[in-house]
């Protein structure tokens, strides 16, 4: 557990929030929700009505209930399906607090209220409290990136990708079903699942995108998981820097990486957004430090 000072510490909500959030009707239908979560590439949006505090939430994780109920998608109101309520935080609590809120509670993300108001001045969610400390790392002297090749790199204790990951990783063969898949990711609460040989070697990746997209396209739940997998499996390894880890995510648009120990190796763990903000600081021992300059030099 990391004590004290950290990266995160004095930074307020409204530093890493996105502003731009989506509310739809309760009676809007699963169909119409499913658009803009593939639209606008996010995995929750609120529900509610106009000039009220909005009502409840569905995430791709609801949707994906909704496809192993057999909801039809055209006459399913999201009303149906929706988490009630929202739990809310202010601009400008701290991003220490919100952090903490999110882990006690179990969720992905809080919805920043204007003050004295029932509008929405915007949404958290763990990537955004991770592209905010690589925002640090990128413009840090000490960096692993930095241009600065009289930077020392070597003396600085880099955290690696074997300390923070989740060792865990729920995994499937190709030939599983479709829904045993859905089974197997609404029990773990992962956001995908790993597609392997029986030795643990990577074929695929199944996401809660990849299950949102089957079932706006009618599948049904009994095809493989190899019907509709992604591949290759984006890797990084162990012994990996975490900055450079990031990196590849922010780069590549993703939400994960699968680890293994070295070349041509089973993965052993999974290094995600979530595992990254968790860290609540930089990549490095010396950002704290770090992180003062940069926002002394503005």
């Amino acid at each position: 557990m990391i004590m004290g000072r950290d990266t995160l510490t004095g930074l307020k909500v409204h530093h890493a929030m996105r502003k731009q959030s989506i509310i739809l009707e309760p009676g809007d239908s699963l169909d119409c929700c499913i658009q803009y979560l593939i639209k606008y590439k996010i995995n929750a949006l609120l529900v509610g009505r106009d000039s009220e505090k909005p009502l409840g939430v569905v995430s791709k994780t609801d949707i994906m209930g909704a496809f192993y109920s057999g909801l039809p998608l055209s006459s399913t109101p999201l009303e149906m399906i929706m988490n009630s309520p929202p739990l809310f935080c202010s601009p400008d609590d701290t991003l220490d607090s919100a952090l903490d809120t999110m882990k006690k509670n179990k969720i992905y993300r809080l919805y920043a209220l204007k003050d004295n108001s029932t509008a929405i001045a915007g949404v958290l969610a763990y990537p955004d409290m991770v592209g905010l400390l690589y925002h640090y790392c990128s413009r840090c002297d000490q960096g692993l990136f930095s241009k600065n090749r009289e930077t020392a790199k070597d003396r600085v204790k880099r955290y690696k990708v074997k300390e923070i990951m989740t060792k865990q990783v729920e995994s499937c063969r190709e030939n599983t079903s479709l829904e045993s898949v859905v089974e197997i990711l609404s029990g773990s609460r992962f956001g995908a699942i790993l597609v392997a040989d029986d030795n643990n070697y990577p074929k695929g990746i199944i996401s809660k995108t990849d299950i949102t997209l089957s079932y706006r396209h009618g599948h049904k739940l009994s095809l493989s998981a190899k019907t509709i997998m992604s591949c290759p499996v984006t890797l990084c390894r162990e012994d990996d820097p975490v900055e450079a880890a990031i990196k590849t995510m922010i780069i590549e648009d993703l939400h994960r990486l699968f680890v293994v120990p070295g070349k041509d190796q089973p993965v052993c763990g999974v290094i995600s957004l979530t595992d990254a903000s968790r860290l609540r600081s930089g990549s490095c021992h010396a950002c704290i430090s770090s992180r003062i300059r940069v926002d002394g030099n503005g």
